[in-house]
């Protein structure tokens, strides 16, 4: 068994995540300490964001391809270093606001396939060390919990010590160095083309219909239709809270950077429980089930606290708490997508499904923007706890649907997509 390539991923996974998170922290916040202005900060995460999600959804059928592993290691090159521009322009006094929107962009445009890349990679290295989907899943999620459990306070910790700017940096420098792990670290099996696609491989033409083969499946795929319906969702009102409210009510009721990364790290604490939890137990659950009431009752508790007048002990403790029912949420996800998506079409729809049901993360920072400008930030947070709390209830409504978590497709469906 090969037991290098998947814990060479992990780790590239690992080290990309922690400086993501850092800059989570650090790009808002760099923003209204030079702007002062919430809506700017919005609008600063919908154009990151937006760029990653159209080539996550675009960027498929390049990464089928290229492969996954290409498609990684090129696209973190390139972020980290247009990324690393940022702090070098700031330094020298020449980073106006739309070349920092620019810049961001570009990041999100190279990060969404690279992102795309390594998740389709997991299944294949897993298979190379005899892993189950639950496990291989619940590890990749685990330590992705981990990097953002140590990049959110690291993160915090460092723009306190070093400056917004310089995490920025950091954050450049975690992209070249998950490119060069992956790069000498991950060995797969490329996977042979379907031969009725084998006429559309080269051209306008041929990526056209590689895409479309992705989107198909995703819209013939009932269980797949209501994942993405649901993060959609939920992504826009997390984005809403980590990009702008959550930041603008650690600076209204704290004047500190620091509780945002208290409350980013509780939860990512308890996630990471949650995901390890899975890995080792995920293959005796019922999927459905356990993904149904970690939902609804790990997601809207950990929101209403913020606005409550508790101190930041009961905050942490409630997000920690709700962490470890959320940890197991993308793991139970992750494993039923794998099963049911075939080898040769896997980045297309995992970037057709990530991407869609990240679509409403560019609004996400723009709601966020517009609810802490007119609401405040306690008003924005009852309003999309509310909005959550709603959304939680879906698995429980839609069972049918759902409970096609529980078992794969049948093989012989999956790999020709009607037109």
């Amino acid at each position: 068994m090969n037991r290098r390539s998947p814990y060479g991923l992990l780790i590239a996974q690992a080290v990309s995540v922690t400086g993501t998170r850092m800059s989570v922290v650090a790009l808002p916040w760099f923003v209204l300490q030079t702007t002062g202005d919430a809506l700017l900060t919005g609008i600063t995460a919908f154009v990151e964001m937006a760029a990653l999600v159209t080539t996550r959804i675009l960027g498929g059928p390049l990464v089928d391809r290229i492969g996954p592993r290409m498609a990684s290691v090129g696209g973190d090159l390139i972020a980290g270093l247009v990324l690393g521009v940022v702090p070098l322009l700031y330094a020298a006094d020449l980073l106006a606001y739309p070349v920092l929107l620019v810049l961001v962009g570009l990041v999100g445009l190279f990060r969404g396939p690279s992102d795309n890349a390594k998740y389709a990679m997991v299944p294949d290295v897993a298979a190379t060390a005899g892993w189950s989907n639950e496990r291989a899943a619940g590890l990749a999620d685990s330590v992705q919990r981990l990097g953002s459990l140590i990049g959110a306070p690291l993160g915090a910790v460092l723009i306190a010590l070093v400056g917004a700017p310089a995490v920025i940096a950091l954050d450049a420098a975690s992209f070249l160095l998950a490119a060069a792990l992956v790069a000498t670290l991950v060995r797969i099996r490329r996977t042979e083309p379907d031969p009725a696609e084998a006429g559309h491989r080269t051209g306008v033409g041929g990526y056209l219909a590689d895409l479309g083969a992705g989107l198909r499946f995703v819209r013939h795929d009932p269980l797949l239709r209501a994942i993405v319906a649901m993060v959609l969702l939920t992504n826009l009102l997390d984005q809403a809270l980590t990009a702008v409210l959550i930041p603008v009510w650690a600076a209204e009721r704290f004047h500190d950077a620091a509780p945002v990364g208290l409350v980013f790290g509780a939860l990512s604490a308890g996630a990471v429980v949650g995901s390890l939890l899975v890995s080792i137990y995920g293959a005796r659950l019922p999927r459905w089930r356990t993904y149904a009431l970690a939902f609804l009752l790990g997601a809207v508790p950990r929101i209403f606290v913020l606005a409550l007048p508790v101190g930041l002990p009961v905050i942490a403790g409630v997000a920690l708490a709700g962490g470890v029912l959320l940890g197991a949420i993308n793991p139970l996800l992750s494993a039923a997508e794998f099963e049911r998506i075939p080898a040769n079409l896997r980045a297309r729809v995992l970037g057709a499904v990530s991407g869609l049901a990240w679509a409403g993360i560019p609004l996400g920072g723009l709601v966020g923007g517009v609810l802490a400008s007119t609401l405040g930030a306690t008003g924005g947070i009852l309003a999309v706890g509310t909005a959550y709390l709603l959304v939680t209830l879906d698995p429980l409504i839609r069972r049918r649907t759902w409970r096609l978590m529980n078992r794969p497709a049948p093989t012989t469906t999956l790999v020709s997509v009607p037109g």
